[in-house]
This record gives C-alpha cells, structure tokens and sequence, in this order.
C-alpha cells in the first residue's frame, strides 16, 4: 500500500507551481525561497531540478546569487501560454488545417476577439 509521499505529481503539474510562485513574487528567487513560498514536502533539491529544466527550456532566466541562481520568469502566464500555442503549431506541417480547425472550435466570444484583434492589428496589452 503506497502512502502519500510515493504519490508522484506529474512534472507540468511541479512546473506550474513553481512558475505560479515566481510570477507571484514578482523578483528574482532562489530555489529555497521557491520552496517556501510553495509551502510544500517538496525538497530544495526538487525545485532546484525544476528551475533548471524550465532554464534549459528558455521559460526561466537566472542570474547568480551567491553561490548559486536566481530564477525570474521571462514572460507572464499569458505570454507563456502563447508560446505553447506557437510550440503546438510548429509541430504540424499543415498549419492552414490546423489554423481553420482551431478557429472552427473557438466559442463565439473567442471568435468575436479573435477577430477584433486581426482587424485592428494591435498587440493586447500586458496585464
């Protein structure tokens, strides 16, 4: 019978966190101070491997402190989750299908924004 400590987490479900706690901090931080702020069993070791897989994927910059890193995120969640959208899109080679199916999926609200921002050419501002 496995108890609660042999429970692995999927990675994203970590990275999530872990991004959560630096977007939420809004400055550079440490893995020990990621990992008090995620209040969590999570060892320093844990967070400390997980900055670093977003560092190589180019989510994360870090500077050095001390000894070691502080991490501060490149983009903001929305940013972010362009990026994955960009990611998925350069992994087909029939963009103009997979464009129209996405679009052919979105709710009217969606397409009604969509729409405002193609016509008007304009970025969305950042929150």
């Amino acid at each position: 019978m496995a108890d609660g400590k042999d429970e692995r987490r999927p990675a994203g479900e970590l990275e999530a966190s872990v991004m959560a706690a630096l977007w939420t901090a809004g400055a550079p931080q440490t893995p020990g101070q990621v990992q008090r702020s995620l209040g969590t069993d999570l060892a320093r070791t844990t967070v400390t491997t997980i900055l670093t897989r977003l560092h190589d994927k180019g989510v994360v910059e870090r500077h050095r402190q001390g000894r070691g890193y502080a991490y501060v995120p490149v983009q903001d969640a929305q940013g972010l989750t362009a990026k994955r959208m960009h990611t998925e899109l350069d992994r087909d080679s029939d963009r103009e299908t997979v464009l129209a199916r996405f679009v052919a999926q979105l709710s009217p609200d969606d397409e009604r924004v969509l729409r405002t921002l193609l016509e008007s050419g304009e970025q969305p501002s950042a929150s």
